[in-house]
C-alpha cells in the first residue's frame, strides 16, 4: 500500500490491477514472471527476427501462421517448431503449473506508442481454452468488457514482464483490447507508453 499527501493509504498500481483482475473470472496476472535479463534477451531475439507488415502493427508468427482475415488455421500454415528461445518460455510456463499443455503456436505483436488493438475474443475454433500473453518493454492498460466498446470496462494495468493467463470466462465471454493512446491514467497516475512487445502463446486446434 502507498500513502498520499494526506496520509491516506491507497493500493499500488500492481495491487489495484490484481484486484481488478478478480472481476474477470478465469483471468490471472503474474507480475515479474521473468527478470530484466530474460526480458532483454527475448527482445534481442525478437528484433533479430523478421517482422511481417500484414497489419497496421508489425507481427511475427511461430509454429503456425494465423490468418487474421479468414480467422482460420490449418496444417498448411505450419512453420515449424517454436525456436528454442520461445520454447524455453513456453516450457517454463508449463513447468510452473500455470498451464497444463505445451503451446505450439506463438504470435508476437509490436505496439508503438499510440497503437492499440480492437476489442476481440481469440478465434474459438482455432485455439484451445487457454490464452497466454507475456508483456515486454512497456506498460499499457488492457480493457476487458462483455460487449465491444462497452462503457463498463474492467481495466488491467499490464506492466512489463507480466504474464497474463486467460481461461474460462475470460477466454470465451470477455472481449479484451487496448485503446490507441500514448498515455494511460491508472490509480490516479499518468503513465507514458513506449514501445511494447507482446508474446501470445496458444495451443492450436486442427479438425
Amino acid at each position: 500500500m502507498q500513502t498520499d499527501l494526506f496520509g491516506h493509504s491507497k493500493p499500488t498500481i500492481q495491487e489495484l490491477s490484481l484486484e481488478n483482475a478478480k472481476e474477470v473470472n478465469g483471468l490471472k496476472l503474474y507480475p515479474d514472471f521473468i527478470d530484466n535479463r530474460t526480458e532483454k534477451s527475448l527482445l534481442k531475439h525478437i528484433d533479430n527476427s523478421q517482422w511481417l507488415n500484414d497489419l497496421s502493427r508489425r507481427v511475427q508468427h511461430y509454429g503456425f501462421k494465423y490468418d487474421y482475415k479468414a480467422r482460420k488455421i490449418d496444417n498448411s500454415f505450419y512453420l515449424g517448431k517454436l525456436p528454442n528461445w520461445l520454447s524455453e518460455v513456453a516450457n517454463s510456463i508449463y513447468d510452473q503449473g500455470f498451464i497444463d499443455f505445451i503451446p505450439d503456436q506463438a504470435i508476437i505483436n509490436e505496439y508503438e506508442s499510440g497503437q492499440g488493438i480492437a476489442p476481440h475474443i481469440d478465434c474459438e475454433p482455432c485455439f484451445g481454452d487457454t490464452i497466454i500473453s507475456l508483456s515486454l518493454g512497456s506498460s499499457c492498460i488492457m480493457n476487458f468488457e462483455k460487449e465491444p466498446h462497452s462503457k463498463n470496462k474492467t481495466e488491467i494495468f499490464v506492466e512489463p514482464r507480466t504474464l497474463l493467463v486467460m481461461k474460462e470466462e475470460s477466454r470465451y465471454n470477455w472481449y479484451h483490447g487496448i485503446a490507441p493512446r500514448k498515455t494511460d491514467k491508472f490509480n490516479g497516475e499518468v503513465i507514458k507508453r513506449d514501445r511494447r512487445i507482446s508474446i501470445t502463446f496458444r495451443k492450436i486446434i486442427i479438425e
